[in-house]
């Protein structure tokens, strides 16, 4: 499992490649696509909120985790900022209690390929437990059909395997990251909408 104090680190050194300060294109597309309504949502490794905050702007009761202490401040500090409901917690995903839940939705940009390379078989139920059945979700992740400095890479085969049991796959298809300040190179991605089975 990933230990909080090297993201701590990385948010207090501001090496922080992924985050554009904006929400996800991939997120809102999706919202919009699947017409998904108002409801419980969890932004998991939500860094510094922008996702968790653009949800509850939506009207969804939006909840962030994530594992790094100081990107829960940085979300808190813009939550309050902007007088949103969005709530935050540090949370580790894999032994998180149910806080807040169960959702009946949830985002990940980013935690999935990361917490996989150490526990491949841990996240899909981690996550499962946090949510009520039916509940669906959107994982974005690095796509191992284009090397990059970009984020870690998983294949199509090994979603599949990974998130297979306890998620089923709607839709799988390649996309693009947001450009960030320090990744203007937009990595190819896999965005995954899935349904608790």
């Amino acid at each position: 499992m990933p230990a909080p104090q090297p993201w701590n680190d990385r948010y207090r050194d501001n090496n922080l490649p992924w985050d554009t300060g904006l929400p996800s294109t991939e997120l809102q597309a999706a919202i919009q696509r699947y017409r998904l309504a108002p409801c419980r949502a969890l932004d998991i490794g939500c860094g510094t909120g922008s996702n968790t905050l653009w949800l509850a702007e939506q009207g969804f009761t939006a909840t962030g985790f994530d594992l790094a202490p100081l990107a829960i401040e940085r979300a808190e500090q813009r939550a309050h900022d902007a007088g949103s409901s969005a709530t935050f917690a540090v949370v580790d995903i894999v032994t998180a209690p149910l806080a807040g839940g169960p959702f009946d939705f949830f985002f990940d940009r980013g935690c999935y390929h990361i917490v996989r390379r150490d526990a491949p078989d841990q996240y899909a139920p981690a996550v499962a437990r946090l949510l009520v059945p039916g509940a669906h979700g959107l994982i974005l992740a690095g796509n191992a059909k284009e090397p990059s400095s970009g984020p870690p890479v998983v294949t199509e085969e090994e979603i599949r395997s990974e998130l297979g049991g306890e998620f089923e796959i709607l839709e799988l298809h390649e996309f693009r990251f947001d450009e960030s300040p320090q990744n203007p190179e937009r990595p190819l991605g896999w965005s995954c909408w899935v349904i608790k089975r």
